[in-house]
C-alpha cells in the first residue's frame, strides 16, 4: 500500500482495494506491506545517499521551480527543476537546515550517472532499453510533506520484498530510468519489467476518479459478476 501521504491516505481506502480485489478473485501470499510502516528505512536510505554526496537539500518551492523554468518538462508533465539548491554553498544550506527552513532533498542526478555509468532495462516483449534518468532532472527522494518520495519508495519495497517482476502501467515507464538508478546506487538487484496499457474512456481519457470513471465498488453495487470485469479489461487491454 503507497500510504505515505499522510493527507490523502485512509485506512478506510485501503480496506476498500483489499476488498475489490478479494472480490475479483485476486489474492496475496502473506501480509500486505504497507509504506508507513517504513519510513525508518527510508530515512536510513536518504542519509546514506547524502553520506555519499549524491543528494542536497532543495528549499524552493513549487511556485519557484516554475517561476525557474519556462519549459522544458520532464516525461511525467512537471517542470524540470532546474538546480537552483545545487549550487548554494555548503555553509548557506547548512545555515538554512539549522534554521529550520522547509526543504525536500533532491537526488543529483549527473552525479549519480557519474557512478553508475549507463544503465538499461528488461521490457518484456521489448528487450533491453536503454535508461535516460536525465530526462527528470533532480527528482526529488524525500518530499517536504513526507518522509520519501514515490521513486524512493517503491524501488526499496521491490527489492525488500524480492520482486523479480515489476508490472506497472505504462504512463510510469519512464520513471524505470529513475528507478533503475537508484538499484545501482544502493546495490539492489534488477527485476525485469512489464507495462501494461491504460484503460481510456469514450473521449480517450485514462480512467481515473477525477473524471468520474466508474470504480470496482460501483460495478460490485450494480450486481456485474467479477468474471465480467474481467474480461471487460482484458478485452479493452487486448485492443489497446
Amino acid at each position: 500500500m503507497e500510504d505515505i501521504d499522510p493527507i490523502r491516505c485512509r485506512p478506510a481506502f485501503a480496506t476498500a482495494i483489499e476488498e475489490d480485489l478479494a472480490w475479483l478473485g485476486l489474492h496475496w501470499d502473506g501480509p500486505v506491506r504497507r509504506q508507513s510502516a517504513h519510513f525508518a528505512d527510508y530515512a536510513a536510505l536518504l542519509a546514506r545517499l547524502a553520506d555519499e554526496g549524491l543528494t542536497y537539500p532543495c528549499f524552493c518551492t513549487r511556485a519557484d521551480v516554475a517561476r525557474a523554468t519556462h519549459a522544458p518538462h520532464g516525461p511525467d508533465g512537471t517542470p524540470l527543476y532546474p538546480g537552483t539548491c545545487r549550487h548554494l554553498p555548503a555553509a548557506t544550506r547548512r545555515h538554512r537546515l539549522e534554521q529550520g527552513a522547509p526543504h525536500a532533498w533532491r537526488l543529483n542526478v549527473a552525479a549519480a550517472e557519474a557512478r553508475t555509468g549507463p544503465l538499461s532495462f528488461h521490457e518484456a516483449g521489448q528487450g533491453r532499453i536503454a535508461c535516460t534518468p536525465a530526462a527528470f532532472g533532480d527528482v526529488v527522494l524525500g518530499r517536504k510533506d513526507a518522509p520519501a518520495s514515490y521513486h524512493l519508495c517503491v524501488t526499496h519495497d521491490d527489492a525488500a520484498q524480492g520482486v523479480t517482476l515489476v508490472t506497472r502501467a505504462e504512463d510510469l515507464r519512464p520513471a524505470t530510468s529513475i528507478h533503475r538508478l537508484l538499484q545501482a546506487l544502493l546495490d539492489w538487484p534488477e527485476p525485469a519489467y512489464a507495462h501494461h496499457p491504460l484503460l481510456h474512456d469514450a473521449q480517450g481519457r485514462r480512467l481515473a476518479k477525477r473524471h468520474g470513471a466508474t470504480a470496482l465498488r460501483d460495478l460490485r453495487a450494480a450486481g456485474v459478476p467479477p468474471q465480467d470485469v474481467l474480461l471487460r479489461a482484458r478485452s479493452a487491454l487486448g485492443s489497446a
